[in-house]
């Protein structure tokens, strides 16, 4: 798992002297019996590291628990308030400040962190000084460039996408049997009162018996490319 972890020393930042950070921020929370309690960091890491061997950025090391509370019945998932996670946010962004980075972007690999909208809204009102990564189009564009047969409605979860991306960039936490554990569940207008719970047993929501590393391999690459429209926004 080191290698999801940035191991630059404080002399590497000296001399990179980056004006913009890149925040992980993945969740602790069940995807399904194939893959692991720390997908959606490892997702946001696999991302952020390929952008920093690209882009003059800071990488910062993820927040590995978020707002998961749909996934609340199953072994193993842990949250924290959406508060919480807000301050946590808002904390980094002041310690970046005290090191001259005024520049902040969120690596969000859960879609469950519906305040991260909120929080990036409220910190550019006065100016670009925050943005989150990846957008929804950007995940389409994804997509399409790695010619995956769901969109992100029908793998909604532990599905063809991030089972892709982890199969590319970390095979090792991928388990035996995920290409039999497909579920869909394509009606899920109650979702945020009664939980992942009501529409899946295993947890899974989304097809990952159609995952392959070159998937995710291109998936990675796209995102990367889409990257340099967001830093361009911000600055």
């Amino acid at each position: 798992m080191h290698k999801l972890l940035p191991v630059q020393t404080t002399e590497d930042e000296r001399m990179r002297n980056a004006l913009v950070a890149i925040l992980p921020i993945g969740s602790f929370e069940q995807h399904g019996p194939c893959l692991p309690l720390v997908s959606d960091t490892a997702i946001a890491c696999i991302i952020a590291r390929n952008v920093a061997d690209v882009y003059p950025v800071l990488y910062l090391p993820p927040v590995t628990i978020s707002c998961s509370h749909e996934h609340k019945a199953w072994p193993g998932t842990v949250s924290i308030s959406s508060r919480t996670l807000s301050a946590i946010i808002s904390d980094v962004q002041n310690s970046l400040r005290l090191a001259g980075i005024d520049k902040l972007v969120l690596i969000n690999g859960h879609g469950g962190n519906y305040v991260l909208r909120n929080i990036v809204q409220e910190s550019t009102v006065v100016h670009r000084n925050m943005a989150l990564f990846p957008t929804g189009a950007d995940w389409q564009r994804a997509r399409a460039a790695a010619d995956m047969t769901t969109d992100d409605h029908e793998d909604m979860h532990a599905g063809e996408l991030e089972t892709s991306m982890l199969l590319h960039g970390c095979p090792e936490l991928v388990r035996d049997g995920y290409t039999n554990t497909d579920h869909t569940a394509n009606e899920r207008a109650d979702l945020l009162t009664v939980g992942m719970e009501a529409y899946t047993s295993s947890g899974v929501i989304g097809r990952p018996s159609l995952s392959s590393a070159l998937k995710g391999k291109v998936a990675v690459e796209s995102l990367v490319e889409s990257f340099e429209r967001c830093l361009q926004t911000l600055m």
